[in-house]
């Protein structure tokens, strides 16, 4: 096995372990959790389930059901770009293709709900006192992760390539 295809099974396994790691805690989840009913398990963190319509911060829940084809194709669309974005990849950029698969891990995982549920299950309910942020589960973590990790790759190239621009113009 060459340098490319150990890397691009890694990208794989990393997107599997996501997708497999988030469908079978939102199906313990709708097993063992009464949806609404949160059950504290830390001072800041019940486990609630709730079902999403909408997109992140339930934006467009409330629809008539549009959305779900909206977001669906937008999250197939995405998904799509982000499998091409990690074939691509060179062999350094480790960082960015980690990123790429927990974004894209993520994405198939909630892309898995919307089609065979028609919404996303959240489970996980972070809360200071009575403020709550709005409910999330696995997929909605890895792509945060990634999403964050994205920014930071971004951020030291453009640093990087300062830094090159600033050697070549003093030389």
């Amino acid at each position: 096995m060459n340098d490319k295809s150990r890397r691009d099974l890694m990208w794989f396994l990393i997107v599997i372990g996501i997708f497999t790691a988030d469908i079978a805690t939102k199906q313990i989840a709708e097993a063992m959790l009464e949806y609404g009913r949160g059950i504290p398990v830390l001072p800041v963190l019940d486990f609630t389930l709730l079902y999403n319509k909408g997109a992140a911060f339930s934006f467009l829940a409330s629809e008539s059901g549009w959305q779900r084809w909206l977001f669906t194709g937008i999250s197939g669309v995405v998904s799509l770009v982000l499998m091409g974005w990690l074939y691509r990849l060179e062999k350094n950029q480790v960082w960015l293709g980690v990123a790429l698969a927990l974004i894209l891990g993520g994405a198939l995982g909630n892309l898995f709900d919307r089609v065979a549920f028609g919404h996303v299950i959240d489970f996980i309910a972070v809360h200071w006192n009575d403020a709550y942020f709005p409910a999330f589960n696995i997929a909605d973590s890895a792509i945060t992760v990634g999403a964050i990790m994205l920014g930071i790759d971004a951020i030291r190239d453009s640093i990087q390539a300062d830094k090159n621009k600033s050697n070549s113009e003093s030389c």
